[in-house]
């Protein structure tokens, strides 16, 4: 049991360094979080979209703006797209899956916000679908993904790789990365 543990602490470990090592992705690190700066400060908001694990990691970032991430300042509009199982279930009943989030964006977003989407494989297609949306609305768009660039990053206007292609390190990247754009907005 103690082997198993070592080696997951160390691929965790071993990803860090990667992400470390990974100049452009420090660039797009940087540039997702002046996005959502410029955003929230012109009065915009910013909606998260994704599945799974990813799901979660929205709702934990947009709670990270929403109440304060690690200074005292006003609240941010910030919505997690996966949270309101009511319109979820309709959206899903009544226009299928790849809609749930696409709806919501066609409902919420405004010129000026700015939506994340969540894909460890690059190619959900809900959010890829919320992304459609999301550009025919003058929504901007941040990916964030693994190493493969898929569907997702080509539509994104600013592409954030975890340098993996593995779900577990990808998504301990993206609350890595997710904090660090809470850290930068609030800077």
């Amino acid at each position: 049991m103690n082997d198993l543990i070592l080696a997951g602490l160390k691929a965790s470990l071993e990803h860090k360094q990667a992400m470390m090592d990974d100049a452009s992705l420090h660039t797009a690190i940087a540039d997702a979080a002046a996005l959502c700066r410029e955003s929230l400060s012109a009065g915009h908001k910013i909606l998260l979209c994704g599945n799974g694990g990813s799901a979660a990691d929205c709702q934990h970032i947009a709670a990270e703006l929403v109440g304060r991430f690690e200074i005292e300042r006003d609240a941010m509009a910030a919505i997690a797209l996966t949270t309101d199982t009511s319109a979820l279930t309709a959206i899903g009943n009544d226009y299928g899956y790849e809609e749930v989030f696409a709806r919501q964006v066609a409902g919420l977003g405004n010129p000026g916000d700015v939506l994340i989407g969540f894909s460890t494989s690059g190619g959900s297609k809900n959010v890829v679908r919320a992304f459609e949306v999301a550009q025919s609305r003058g929504v901007r768009t941040i990916a964030m993904t693994g190493a493969k660039r898929g569907a997702l990053a080509e539509q994104a206007d600013v592409w954030v790789a975890c340098p993996s292609t593995r779900t577990a390190n990808i998504q301990e990247g993206h609350i890595t990365i997710g904090h660090l754009i809470c850290a930068l907005i609030e800077a």
